[in-house]
């Protein structure tokens, strides 16, 4: 198992615990509107860091290369609020053609 999976599962289980210990801790109680909103923002946050982070990286160098273009190509296509399905394959495509160009 590489670190990369062992700290995906670890995290998947630490995410199980929190949400399983939330009831018995609070009882009843409504959380403060802060600790909610902030929650909510917290998956898009961990999930954006997960996919720059394997998009962009070799080991520990930052490498920009074709799939950062897939990267690109996404992030335009969600900002004009395309569904997932053109989203993937606007990615899949630009890499595929920036590869193809380069390669």
């Amino acid at each position: 198992m590489t670190t990369v999976w062992a700290v995906t599962a670890a995290m998947a289980v630490i995410s199980f615990t929190l949400k399983a210990a939330g009831p018995l801790v609070l009882g009843g109680r409504e959380l403060p509107r802060e600790a909610v909103r902030l929650i909510a923002l917290l998956p898009a946050a961990v999930l954006t860091a997960l996919v720059v982070t394997q998009s962009l990286s070799a080991g520990r160098e930052l490498v920009i290369d074709a799939r950062a273009a897939g990267l690109a190509a996404a992030v335009v296509a969600v900002a004009m609020r395309a569904n997932m399905l053109l989203v993937l394959l606007a990615a899949a495509g630009t890499t595929a053609v920036v590869r193809a160009t380069l390669g």
